[in-house]
């Protein structure tokens, strides 16, 4: 039974590079229907792909499903432009039907207004200092290789999944520090914008909290937290894991199809291992 919500925030999935969890993404949202999709930029790792990054099958089949719910339900979807998605900046803004590409939105909840921005154009760095950025981008993606080596290791053992890249960067006093200075600088944004709340993602730090009379609210990612924001028909807004959901509906004993995408990845997967184990 899908779960239906009057709007859902995803932010950060970075499709293009092998730590995305897109399959995860694609599957959190045929389990769910909302009125309104708002994918809060980031979605496509541009700065990867004009690396190393390689685009698969299974980043195809997210803007199928996209492009599905755009033409065969009224929901309205709205792709933010992010930092790793700057490519968009050629096309900005455009709309099409149900579906737009914008810089800035702004969302009405119960009366409320909301300022929705990716939240790049308020980090220095990004912004002034690109080559710290993408130097920083480096060593970020090493981090995300070990985190998933050591999860593999940890479901191996009937372990729970574990952000190791989360904790470690948790762990880091600056980090804390610059993860409270964004938050309050973006709801400063939000009372310029004369508004109730701000609604963002970049940092890959989810949060549904009120600072100085102000709601923020970050969406986090699908590639270290894998989170969502919801909000109810009432204008209730949550966080939701996609870990924590997952294993609510296996509770429930949910039985899926596994699609020809992820059949393919999975033998690809198998390939490697075997490859590996014989040399």
């Amino acid at each position: 039974m899908k779960i239906h919500y009057r709007t859902i925030v995803l932010s950060d999935i970075h499709l293009g590079i092998s730590n995305s969890h897109v399959r995860e993404a694609v599957r959190f949202l045929k389990h769910h229907t909302c009125d309104k999709l708002i994918l809060n930029g980031d979605i496509i790792d541009g700065w990867q792909l004009r690396k190393s990054g390689k685009w698969r099958k299974r980043h195809t089949s997210f803007f199928k499903h996209i492009m599905k719910r755009v033409s065969a339900t009224d929901t309205e979807v709205v792709y933010l432009r992010g930092n790793h998605d700057d490519f968009l900046d050629e096309v900005l803004p455009l709309e099409i039907g149900n579906f737009s590409i914008v810089r800035t939105h702004l969302h009405i909840s119960a009366g409320k207004r909301y300022f929705v921005v990716h939240g790049d154009i308020f980090d220095t760095v990004t912004t002034k200092l690109k080559w710290i950025a993408k130097l920083g981008d480096t060593g970020y993606t090493f981090l995300l290789w070990l985190n998933r080596h050591y999860n593999s290791y940890r479901i191996r053992r009937g372990l729970s999944y574990y952000s190791l890249s989360q904790r470690v960067k948790h762990g880091v006093k600056r980090v804390v520090s610059f993860i409270s200075d964004y938050e309050v600088e973006l709801c400063a944004v939000a009372r310029a914008e004369k508004c109730h709340g701000i609604i963002c993602g970049h940092i890959h730090h989810p949060a549904s909290k009120m600072i100085e009379g102000v709601h923020y609210l970050n969406s986090g990612d699908w590639i270290e937290t894998l989170s969502a924001l919801v909000e109810t028909d009432d204008g209730e807004w949550k966080v939701i894991y996609y870990h924590d959901w997952s294993q609510e509906l296996a509770t429930f004993g949910s039985q899926e199809e596994i699609d020809a995408d992820e059949l393919e990845d999975e033998l690809a997967a198998l390939e490697r291992d075997y490859a590996n184990t014989a040399s």
